[in-house]
């Protein structure tokens, strides 16, 4: 009988947690092992579509207002007894919500085994969350890593070394293969993007929902390139509340006339496609999917050194990289690699090469997978010797 497993998933927003969660239900589903169940706390965002490609059992939802308040009770409690009906064997969680929400009903269920994840370093969580978010790790018996970067951190944190196990994010292949039917002139019109010959493009795919993606440092190395490259354009894939006040920067730093918003961009292939370099400006991370696609595509890269992106970049060798905030540097980087085409196209190669192999879906499954049965076993192997118990002191 195959194992019965729960990804619980925050919301179907395009991000970097939303998309490595419905990857993985994907993967789980492909595989043939196991059956697959999906929740989420919130059914709404663009990448709904693709879990219900999967045609598996009805996605419940169990909407939060607030984790201290009696509809959280009530969501808490339906949630466990759906685990207890489904008999569900694994439930996965994958971001601060579902962390906390899917650890205390896995718990309430004695769901044999319950796996929390931890995506980021630090930047992210208020000390009342990181509290909240520890009691969650206490019911979980493993915690996701996606980089040994926050491996390193959780242990800092009080998190116990034998409880964090690292997957790396795996990268679909097919999410940075560009449509083979359309030119460079056709991919620049369906983006929206200016189609003059000498533009050259340098592209960030980064959220507009949360600070940490400074996207100020990216905009200020861009005014950098720009008086030094005066082709360059600038390119912002991604959505969110603070487009309005990036807009707003821009004009500041003059360089509105030359910088694009594509919001939720559903041709990331393309888009890389075209891109000459790609950045990251992050303040911290975990492990970025956004240096995956690019490296996948290719492309050269200039990132922050933050979280784990000196597990994928090699300096010098497939990209470069920067100290967060650093626009200065960020800026001379994009520069040498505008200039030379040489260079930037040796990175892009090595860059591949290191993807296909370090992080492929294949290693992603198989590392999730060893990490199901270690668990399963162990609770077994527990409930084995309970079983024992009691039979020792009924004698």
């Amino acid at each position: 009988m195959k194992r019965k497993v729960l990804q619980l998933i925050g919301s179907f927003h395009q991000g970097g947690s939303e998309l490595q969660a419905i990857q993985l239900a994907r993967l789980l589903h492909d595989s043939g092992r196991y059956e697959l169940h999906v929740a989420c706390l919130d059914p709404t965002g663009v990448l709904r579509d693709e879990i219900e490609r999967l045609e598996i059992a009805e996605i419940p939802e169990f909407r939060l207002t607030s984790f201290y308040n009696r509809n959280a009770v009530t969501q808490l409690l339906r949630f466990a007894r759906l685990l207890r009906e489904r008999e569900i064997d694994i439930i996965q969680t994958h971001d601060f919500y579902s962390n906390v929400f899917g650890m205390a009903a896995g718990r309430l269920a004695r769901v044999p085994a319950r796996i929390a994840a931890r995506r980021e370093t630090s930047g992210w969580r208020t000390p009342a969350q990181k509290t909240v978010e520890r009691a969650a790790y206490r019911l979980a018996h493993a915690v996701v890593a996606n980089a040994e970067a926050v491996r390193n951190q959780l242990i800092k944190e009080g998190v116990r070394r034998d409880k964090i196990a690292v997957v790396y994010n795996g990268l679909n292949p097919e999410r940075i293969t560009p449509n083979p039917a359309l030119d460079r002139q056709q991919k620049l019109a369906s983006l929206g993007l200016p189609q003059i010959q000498d533009r050259r493009f340098i592209t960030i795919v980064a959220n507009l929902r949360h600070p940490v993606k400074d996207h100020s440092t990216f905009l200020r190395a861009a005014r950098r390139v720009r008086e030094v490259v005066p082709q360059a354009c600038f390119v912002i894939a991604g959505e969110g509340p603070l487009i309005d006040e990036t807009r707003a920067f821009a004009r500041q730093l003059g360089i509105e006339e030359n910088l694009f918003f594509l919001g939720h961009c559903e041709q990331v292939a393309e888009l890389l496609s075209i891109s000459d370099v790609c950045v990251l400006s992050s303040k911290a991370e975990g492990f970025s999917n956004a240096i995956l696609e690019y490296m996948a595509a290719s492309r050269p890269a200039v990132v922050t050194d933050v979280g784990g992106a000196r597990e994928a970049v090699v300096e010098g060798e497939s990209g470069y990289l920067v100290q967060a905030g650093d626009d200065q540097l960020m800026g001379a980087h994009i520069i040498t690699l505008l200039v030379d085409p040489q260079k930037a196209d040796s990175m892009g190669r090595r860059a591949r090469e290191i993807v296909d192999e370090k992080f492929s879906l294949q290693a992603q499954l198989e590392r999730t997978e060893r990490l199901y049965d270690r668990l399963l076993d162990s609770a077994s192997h527990s409930l084995q010797e309970s079983i024992n118990t009691v039979h020792q002191e009924g004698v």
